[in-house]
């Protein structure tokens, strides 16, 4: 007689509907998120998926909702009410902007020692001071936006939230900082190659990882966790004088961050990062799927993608390995080095622009690292 099957506790059926929409939407720590959301949260995040918003957007609305749930547990003991008074969202403003100088001689100024904790233990919270006021202005953005998607306003829209903002951006003036501290440029890849140097599946997937990464136009680090082998379709030999032709790959990359979903944007991989890519899918037995997937101890391949997340902590184990300082680089340094390195190699902007897929002139020029305007013509004009 066959056993009765076991009822699925609230967490266990949110995690398994987390995990219906993991194609569309990878998500970091789903059992902690399980946990963390509620049933209506889960649902918010399945009709945003069928409305087809993009994938980029979607990430950013997962962990910002999971950051603002937790923040309200540790500040109030209760999951977030919808739709939030404004008290609540006042009260979000001051843990999250306020005054180094100020908390110096009021401990209870900014976010409570308890809730800061709190965070930090959950992992929500890791660097030391006030939040950036970008990063509290997203957050309060997405806030809104899943309250609309529930059919409520709040007060998001309020003057005394407005000017709680500009007031406390005034009083704690926060400068902003590179995503990465420093390019990941041709000479420091080498370095970060380096330490690939064997065959082993792990050697091979980081090493694919970096290559990919930097030679697609310095690709984000989601682009590179939610690649799949059916966005790669094999390209004809590139012919080259005095040399055997070199393998060529395309990437359909589809929807992007800058993008929709019916435009089919393509970048291009030539030589030895297409090697080092059909290495890898040798090697791990991927035919279909996840290209890049976790290794476990044994040397297993899991089924499942990386996340986001594993890429830039799979970076800065290599600059750590390469001997270079790992709070100096991320995986968003692939992205501002690739450009870097074009201009480097005097590669003009706008054909190194079709590669990276930047829409703005000006963002894309904003990567090059201060040191190559220094060093670079347009600032010797009179030397």
């Amino acid at each position: 007689m066959a056993k009765a099957k076991k009822s699925l506790t609230a967490v266990e059926r949110r995690a398994e509907e987390l995990d219906t929409i993991a194609a569309v939407l990878p998500l970091e720590r789903r059992d902690e998120l399980a946990e963390l959301l509620t049933d209506h949260d889960v649902e918010t995040l399945r009709h945003l998926v069928n409305q087809g918003m993009g994938d980029n957007t979607l990430r950013a609305l997962t962990s910002d909702l999971a950051y603002l749930e937790a923040w309200g547990l540790a500040a109030t003991g209760r999951s977030l009410p919808w739709p939030a008074p404004e008290a609540l969202l006042l009260k979000f403003v001051a843990h999250h902007l306020w005054d180094p100088q100020r908390r110096e001689n009021d401990s209870d100024h900014g976010m409570p020692a308890d809730v800061d904790q709190n965070l930090r233990s959950q992992g929500f919270l890791k660097s030391v001071g006030p939040h950036a006021p970008a990063t509290v202005r997203r957050r309060l953005a997405n806030w809104s936006t899943l309250s609309k998607w529930r059919g409520f306003d709040g007060a998001f829209a309020s003057p005394a939230l407005k000017s709680a903002i500009r007031l406390a951006i005034r009083a704690a003036p926060r400068q902003r900082l590179r995503k990465s501290a420093k390019a990941v440029t041709g000479d420091v890849l080498a370095k970060l190659l380096a330490t690939c140097a064997t065959d082993s599946l792990r050697d091979l997937r980081d090493r694919a990882i970096l290559m990919v990464a930097f030679a697609s136009g310095g690709r984000r680090r989601s682009e590179i966790a939610g690649l799949r082998r059916e966005q790669l379709t094999v390209e004809p030999p590139i012919e080259v004088p005095d040399g055997p032709p070199l393998p060529s790959l395309a990437i359909h990359l589809g929807r992007t961050k800058t993008t929709t979903g019916e435009q089919d944007d393509i970048v291009y991989l030539t030589g030895r990062p297409v090697e080092a890519l059909i290495a890898w899918l040798q090697a791990a037995k991927i035919d279909n799927g996840s290209v890049f997937r976790a290794i476990g101890r044994w040397g297993t391949v899991s089924k499942r993608a990386i996340d986001p997340q594993s890429v830039n902590a799979i970076i800065k184990q290599r600059v750590e390995l390469a001997g270079l300082d790992r709070g100096e680089f991320s995986a968003h340094g692939l992205r501002s080095g690739y450009l870097t390195e074009a201009a480097n190699r005097g590669i003009p902007l706008p054909e190194a622009m079709e590669q990276s897929l930047h829409r703005s002139v000006q963002q894309a020029s904003s990567y090059y690292n201060s040191a190559t305007r220094r060093e670079g013509q347009a600032s010797r004009l009179l030397a």
